[in-house]
């Protein structure tokens, strides 16, 4: 499945600015708005992950609806997905940085 890096980016952004907990910052400094945008989409991504694994450990012991395990490590899985596209967009702008002429 292809993922949208620009959808992808969108939807973190929308994510930092309408959940609790995870509004953005005023700074000075606009980097350091960058490293927390960062920061909490990989604190997010994190969560997610723990969310399927904790769901996925549930219904192991019998104790969780097969909908909500689904749905859970379906999350993460997109959640998963989504980091790595974004992490091979980040690695392929790096390299093409290196190939220019100084």
């Amino acid at each position: 499945m292809p993922v949208n890096i620009g959808g992808a980016l969108s939807a973190y952004a929308k994510t930092g600015l309408e959940s609790p907990g995870l509004e953005p910052r005023k700074s000075e400094d606009p980097g350091s708005d960058f490293l927390n945008l960062v920061k909490q989409a990989a604190e997010s991504a994190m969560e997610t992950g723990k969310a399927g694994e904790a769901a996925s450990m549930r219904a192991v012991a019998g104790n969780a609806d097969i909908s909500e395990v689904v749905t859970a490590v379906a999350n993460a899985e997109v959640t998963l997905q989504t980091a790595i596209a974004i992490r091979d967009k980040v690695i392929s702008a790096y390299q093409e940085i290196a190939r220019m002429p100084l």
